[in-house]
């Protein structure tokens, strides 16, 4: 029986190295997980089961108290979350024009009107100053997305935010389990600085299910109330609604799994640290490449290990590493505003070009939770014989 439900991971499984090993990561705990999935086949409640609850409860705990509003996927939570802010059509909010789709997407489905900014070439993540430039008096909320695993420069957005009285939602489904180190010291999970956070358990996430599922998290109660309302079709009671809201819940498999696999969160993310660090250490006297750069207000969870390829030699190097049996990735190979869906004459092709070097120019390399000493020394060994 759990052969046929965990068959979906073998397709990821292909002869040598993998971007992801989801099946390896599963057998290390399978005894435990075969026990939270049957215990939800034999009760049956594969609906706001009691799972669900739990999970949210423990990952309330993991991110100091915050509130967490369980959903379908991430690109649900983005969504969730700003409906909860009850933006008008029209009301501009700032994103990063390097990252993935779900971020605009959400914006302009809403009938918002998303304004893409220039990001870090170091960090990847959004400009402060770039997005300062881009308020109007049309801006009402600004989202930062914390990509790759490392948050972005909270601080100073929370500032920015401040400064002009817009709310802040953290897109976090790559960077879940970052801590933020403020100027004076203290500390916050990464998706609880801002107004609201929103995260995604695809399964190839730091924390992630069997299937799809997300989050909405915030610290403020009265948002949290109205994005529980939100996620389940506008109702605090059963054929009341008081909002228009969607139908969006994570459901109890998922959450089985999601418990299952938190208290192993943090091994997961030292287990990926410790591969970026050898990558590091391996790189060290790459001339033609530059290794991901860790900011200091942020610790980096992985997600991806991106390095940027110099020289116009991104894709030779992708061709060879591929011929070599080395797996790798680019994350995202076109900016949003080239994309002809989000394509403005406010932002053409040209206009930002930190976001189009970078598209032009990285390269996520194989980091998971189960790569052996072999695998790391493998990739190394490839990119360098390359240069």
């Amino acid at each position: 029986m759990f052969a046929m439900i965990f068959s979906f991971a073998k397709f990821q499984i292909t002869s040598g190295m993998q971007m992801v090993d989801l099946q390896g990561q599963y057998n290390r705990i399978k005894s435990e997980m075969d026990k939270a999935v049957l215990g939800v086949l034999n009760h049956g409640q594969f609906i706001n089961g009691p799972e669900v609850q739990a999970f949210a409860n423990a990952l309330s705990a993991y991110m100091q108290g915050a509130h967490v509003i369980p959903c379908a996927n991430g690109t649900d939570a983005l969504q969730i979350a700003m409906m909860a802010l009850d933006l008008k059509p029209g009301d501009e909010v700032i994103t990063s024009a390097f990252t993935y789709v779900a971020t605009a997407e959400v914006i302009a489905l809403l009938g918002l009107t998303p304004v893409l900014v220039e990001v870090d070439p170091h960090f990847f993540t959004i400009d402060p100053t770039a997005l300062e430039n881009a308020i109007t008096n049309r801006t009402k909320a600004i989202v930062p997305v914390h990509l790759f695993g490392q948050a972005s420069n909270m601080e100073a957005i929370m500032g920015i935010a401040a400064k002009y009285n817009l709310y802040v939602v953290e897109d976090n489904a790559q960077a879940i389990g970052a801590n933020y180190t403020f100027s004076n010291g203290v500390q916050k999970p990464v998706g609880t600085v801002g107004h609201i956070g929103t995260t995604s358990f695809f399964p190839s996430k730091n924390l992630g299910c069997y299937g799809d599922g997300g989050a909405v998290i915030t610290c403020d109660d009265q948002l949290a109330e109205r994005i529980k309302m939100i996620a389940n079709h506008g109702q605090r009671v059963k054929y009341v609604h008081d909002v228009v809201g969607v139908n969006s819940r994570l459901d109890t498999l998922q959450a089985a799994v999601l418990l299952t696999k938190l208290p192993y969160l943090n091994e997961y993310i030292q287990a990926r640290q410790h591969v970026a660090a050898a990558y590091n250490e391996g790189f060290k006297e790459l001339k033609a490449i530059v290794c991901p750069a860790e900011a200091v207000y942020s610790t980096h969870v992985y997600h991806q290990y991106t390095l940027q390829v110099k020289n116009g030699r991104r894709d030779e190097l992708k061709k060879y590493l591929e011929a070599q049996g080395i797996p790798c990735m680019i994350y995202y190979p076109i900016p949003l505003h080239g994309q002809k869906a989000y394509a403005s004459d406010k932002f053409p092709m040209g206009s930002l070009p930190v976001s189009e070097t970078l598209a032009n120019s990285v390269l996520s390399l194989p980091i998971h939770t189960e790569m052996s000493g072999q695998d790391i020394a493998e990739v190394i060994q490839a990119v360098k014989s390359f240069f």
